[in-house]
């Protein structure tokens, strides 16, 4: 049986962290979450610049894991399209399986949960939010096709 890729697509918020925990739990698959290593190096979480450089980072050991045939889940909200079909190329190309796992949450919510999380600094504001809604890039039909399997919540 191949290792699976499981993607988890959207704005912070939504219970990208909260699904990928359980799913770790569940599947004892790897999960490759930055904000978790950038607290721990003590990084700004708005620097955009090493927050590349992790995910990337990430996204090496992440495919070594698949090829040993060990489940990864890319917990980086994954906003673009072409980065969502990036991993999951790369993903097939080494004979994973890959998942898609999309969340969504309205605005007023994903606001008082990033409030009451309270992890970043300057806060995240209903207009940044608002923003980053229309920058998000929603799976389309085409895209969808090509995963094995999607969640949708």
């Amino acid at each position: 049986m191949s290792a699976t890729l499981f993607i988890i697509a959207g704005l912070p918020g939504v219970g990208k962290s909260t699904r990928a925990a359980a799913l770790e739990a569940e599947t004892g698959a790897v999960r490759m979450e930055p904000d978790g290593w950038m607290d721990e190096l003590k990084l700004d979480l708005w620097d955009e610049e090493r927050r590349a450089s992790i995910e990337a980072m990430q996204w090496r050991l992440g495919r070594r894991f698949l090829v040993a045939g060990v489940s990864v889940i890319i917990e980086w909200g994954t906003w673009g399209r072409d980065e969502r079909i990036g991993l999951l190329e790369d993903a097939r190309a080494l004979g994973a399986r890959v998942e898609l796992i999309w969340l969504s949450a309205p605005a007023e919510v994903i606001l008082e949960r990033v409030t009451r999380r309270g992890r970043e600094n300057p806060p995240i504001t209903m207009a940044q939010i608002e923003e980053w809604i229309g920058l998000f890039q929603a799976p389309d039909a085409n895209e969808l096709a090509r995963y094995d399997l999607v969640h949708r919540h």
